[in-house]
């Protein structure tokens, strides 16, 4: 077998754009990497609201999507002349909660030409935190980071570059507009109301986040900006926003009866609507954490998601920490795994033209022979499933929940029947790659069954006709019969899935 290649990697000096779909708006950053430094040159903004086009039934109404669509159309054409590979799109709160995100989804992607990835509350968190460090000074202490979207807050306690607590909580600008400022109405009952449900929500992580303590507090993103701002216009505040400026400007929104009348220099039409949710989110977490001052941090989740993309650009992929995170966690046996995966990868390099794989490919292949026997840990019966549990469920940092699907689907089909009903829970662009890749894998453990750390002979991958075809050299599979046995079980296995496997 010659030595696995990955796939060609993107080049410094490049251009790369994050968009991010969120609750309340919609965002595109386009930076240049240029000597492991980003430079932004253009950014784009929508107030899409697409939080508020969801239903108490969670459904996502045709004109929320719409106008979701037509931003993207906008969003589109910039970047049509940037790589696919050096584009990311990333959906939060909103497309998490709505039951029928699959259909936008679907239209999102043929209209931009790259995947959009719905990424849980703590990835969200992490990514936040990613952003907004790397607009501060690279000081020593802790932070306390906050960024009230329009579906969710996200709370993360962190030093430098690394996040220790991270928690998304289900309260956002829009969804408590929604809830609390109906018909836009504003009153001192429907301001407390909301003060209260967001206390209740910081309950949960009240006291572990005192535990931790933090040296500053900084906000992020639209809502904590536009507080600040109006602290500032009003002369409650010089730079930061203070508990005693956030008292003021809560009591001067109370003097409106309608979020239409609000009046302050500077605040945009459409933001006046959210403003009172935000408020009532806002005073909720310095009440529940007793915060004192917040400053206010230009970076948020799209800047971190430009931040991970070069990241793992220059190999710092935050996706293979947690990988080797969760094998310690599970008590992976690591010498096993390593021969899997490099049978696996080096497969991966010998028929990876003829079955259109790339370098994704290449890492989802990896991270699967990786991780195939954490169930081992619940039990070794049916193990296979028990791992697909745990990676469809955990908190995986740098994965998205689509890439946690397809991990988990990897693992599960690994061993035993061929699962080809799993595979159609992964969009249909990627259920026949990752039928492949399920298969290179199966081979891999097959081969390393009696975990022997004896080196395996020079095998050779093919594709003939449609046919996998593996070639050994004379001899080797009558000295190795349980191999030969295990290839014809699974040549049955394929077989009825409609995949055809020849071996000699």
């Amino acid at each position: 077998m010659t030595e696995q290649t990955p796939a060609a990697e993107p080049t410094e000096e490049q251009l790369l754009a994050a968009i991010d779909l969120g609750s309340n708006s919609f965002h595109i950053v386009v930076a240049q990497l240029n000597q492991g430094e980003l430079r932004t040159v253009d950014i784009l903004s929508d107030k899409v609201q697409l939080g508020a086009g969801i239903n108490n039934r969670r459904i996502l109404s045709d004109e929320a999507k719409q106008r979701g669509i037509d931003c993207l159309s906008r969003f589109a054409q910039r970047i049509k002349d940037i790589p696919k590979d050096s584009v990311r799109v990333v959906g939060t709160n909103a497309l998490r909660e709505a039951k029928n995100s699959r259909e936008f989804i679907e239209e999102a992607e043929n209209i931009l030409g790259v995947p959009l990835e719905i990424i849980a509350g703590r990835e969200e968190a992490r990514l936040i935190y990613l952003g907004v460090s790397h607009t501060l000074a690279d000081d020593k202490g802790s932070r306390l980071v906050i960024d009230i979207g329009g579906g969710s807050t996200e709370f993360i306690v962190g030093e430098r570059f690394e996040p220790r607590a991270m928690e998304s909580l289900h309260m956002g600008c829009v969804s408590f507009t929604k809830r609390y400022f109906s018909d836009d109405i504003i009153s001192t009952k429907n301001f407390k109301r909301a003060h209260t449900a967001a206390l209740q929500e910081l309950q949960s992580i009240k006291h572990y986040y005192q535990e931790l303590g933090w040296d500053s507090a900084v906000g992020s993103s639209g809502t904590i900006k536009a507080v600040r701002n109006a602290c500032i216009s009003k002369g409650y505040s010089e730079d930061k926003i203070t508990k005693e400026a956030l008292h003021s400007l809560r009591e001067h929104i109370l003097s409106y009866s309608h979020s239409s009348e609000i009046e302050i220099e500077g605040l945009k039409p459409e933001r006046k609507k959210v403003l009172p949710a935000g408020i009532a989110i806002l005073c909720a977490a310095f009440d529940a954490l007793n915060i004192e001052e917040m400053s206010f941090s230009e970076g948020a989740l799209r800047e971190g998601v430009l931040y991970d993309m070069a990241g793992r650009l220059r190999h710092e992929d935050v996706r293979d920490r947690t990988i080797n995170a969760i094998m310690k966690r599970y008590h992976v046996d690591q010498e096993h795994a390593d021969r899997v995966e490099q049978t696996a990868l080096l497969a991966w390099a010998q028929i990876k033209e003829d079955w259109q794989l790339s370098r994704k490919h290449y890492d989802m292949l990896s991270w699967a022979s990786r991780t195939h026997e954490i169930g081992l840990t619940i039990a070794h019966s049916q193990f296979h499933k028990h791992s697909a549990y745990l990676l469809t469920h955990s908190d995986l940092p740098g994965f998205t929940t689509r890439e946690q699907l397809q991990l988990a689907t990897l693992v599960r089909g690994h061993r035993r029947k061929f699962p080809k009903d799993e595979f159609k829970a992964l969009p249909k662009r990627l259920q026949e790659s990752y039928r492949r890749l399920c298969i290179l894998l199966r081979i891999a453990v097959i081969l390393h069954r009696s975990r022997s750390k004896d080196r395996l002979p020079a095998i050779s991958f093919s594709i003939d006709n449609k046919k996998l075809m593996i070639e050994f050299p004379d001899g080797w599979l009558e000295h190795h019969p349980l191999t030969h046995a295990d290839l014809e079980q699974e040549t049955e296995y394929l077989n009825n899935a409609d995949i055809k496997l020849r071996f000699k």
